[in-house]
């Protein structure tokens, strides 16, 4: 969702969660959405109620904030609530199931 391609002459990365909020209300929902979803497959993994808030507070405010016209549009650009979460995810998922652990490739 967030980092898709990288920009020419950069190495910022930049993905479909930006491009959504480019598009006024139904961008910002859609991605919201992504983002509900996310959480709702942690909660089925069994993961704790303050690490499910803790993501719900970062699909929360990357959409109130994305939502403001230009200022949300770099907020979004900065702002990785979807990477924030599958990091939190992933280090459940580590602790909690260690046969499921996989060495990530570096970019």
């Amino acid at each position: 969702m967030e980092g898709m391609v990288t920009l020419p002459g950069t190495r910022q990365r930049m993905g479909l969660d930006a491009i959504l909020g480019l598009i006024p209300i139904v961008g910002d929902l859609a991605s919201a959405a992504i983002g509900a979803w996310i959480v709702w497959e942690a909660r089925n993994l069994g993961m704790s109620k303050f690490q499910i808030a803790r993501m719900a507070t970062n699909v929360g405010v990357d959409t109130a904030i994305g939502a403001i016209p230009l200022v949300g549009d770099a907020f979004d650009f900065f702002f990785r609530s979807n990477s924030r979460n599958l990091r939190i995810i992933r280090r459940h998922l580590d602790r909690h199931h260690p046969a499921t652990v996989v060495i990530d490739q570096p970019r």
